[in-house]
């Protein structure tokens, strides 16, 4: 029985592309921590300052992006992401941003909500009223062992004060 192949003329975001943006921010972020050390101070007089370990640290990371960066201009040109597996990491990716900056809003309960549901009914092939009760309880839940139980508050929005918490 003969299988099918995996088609070779996938399109997608190709593996030099993505190596080659990951080195180019690494080094920007070695720049920035070799900049504040020296800054800091990175010497050694009488001991260590205190730029002293972060630059090395920093100089280590540059090397090795700079090692990434060669690496990736002399590999051989593949696909590193088809357009397609994009697109789903795209469906879950999106609504985790909507929902983190929601959080800010609407509180973490709301938002929790709304992000369950939507992905319950989206992605998951679950009924009404599961969907309904995992979504009223989970929030619920979470309240009654976060805010009442070990008297951890978290982000709340405008019905949790409406509510008086």
């Amino acid at each position: 029985m003969a299988e099918a192949s995996p088609s070779t003329t996938e399109r997608g975001i190709s593996r030099r592309l993505v190596e080659t943006i990951v080195s180019l921010a690494l080094m920007g972020v070695a720049a920035l921590a070799l900049w504040d050390s020296y800054g800091r101070g990175a010497g050694w007089d009488n001991g260590p300052e205190n730029g002293f370990f972060p630059a090395r640290v920093a100089w280590i990371l540059a090397i090795a992006a700079l090692a990434t960066l060669w690496s990736a201009f002399r590999r051989e040109e593949s696909v590193f992401v088809t357009y397609e597996q994009l697109r789903l990491v795209a469906q879950v990716f999106v609504p985790l941003f909507l929902y983190v900056l929601a959080i800010a809003f609407i509180g973490i309960y709301l938002a929790s909500a709304l992000f369950m549901a939507l992905f319950m009914v989206m992605l998951g092939s679950f009924r009404w009223w599961q969907t309904l009760l995992a979504v009223v309880l989970t929030p619920l839940i979470i309240f009654w062992v976060f805010e009442l139980q070990f008297r951890v508050p978290l982000p709340k929005g405008p019905i949790e004060t409406m509510l008086g918490y």
